[in-house]
């Protein structure tokens, strides 16, 4: 599943980046990461080794915890889209989001895990909104980027010890 969402996010980010205009459309364009609580999105830039050492159940819960976020981030930014193609494509990625997250939750039933408990999730300012919009999207879509391509290596680690067991 998180091929498929990595395939569609790339489609998404094209998409987006081209609707933002320059100086975001730029191939080497990166604006700095935000630095208030106001987008608080969980960086996957964790060292691999670090991630690595953790238990498959702080994984897991992580992985759950990141998406409950990213979801409510990119439900904003569909919110605040303009473009109505890419309101559509943004609401049906959150359908497949919200699987991934079904399927983490099953995977960490499945293992016995007990599911983090739901946080309250706020992705923009105190009124829910994006501070600032254009940069702040550039952001949820790259922090997906990562997560995405994380927890497609985590899921197939996991997938190899629970196989070896």
């Amino acid at each position: 599943m998180t091929k498929y969402l990595e395939y569609q996010l790339k489609e998404i980010k094209d998409t987006y980046l081209s609707y933002l205009g320059p100086p975001f459309n730029e191939k080497d364009f990166s604006p700095p990461r935000p630095n208030t609580t106001a987008l608080s999105l969980p960086s996957a830039a964790t060292r691999l080794e670090l991630w690595r050492g953790l238990e498959n159940r702080a994984r897991l819960a992580q992985n759950q915890r990141a998406y409950s976020v990213l979801l409510a981030a990119v439900r904003e930014l569909a919110r605040s889209t303009l473009c109505p193609y890419l309101q559509t494509s943004l609401l049906h990625f959150c359908t497949g989001l919200d699987g991934l997250l079904g399927s983490i939750s099953g995977l960490m039933t499945t293992l016995g895990y007990a599911l983090p408990p739901p946080s309250a999730v706020s992705v923009g300012g105190s009124d829910g909104e994006l501070q600032e919009p254009r940069r702040d999207g550039f952001w949820i879509l790259r922090e997906l980027q990562s997560w995405l391509w994380r927890s497609a290596k985590d899921f197939n680690r996991l997938k190899k010890r629970l196989r070896a067991h």
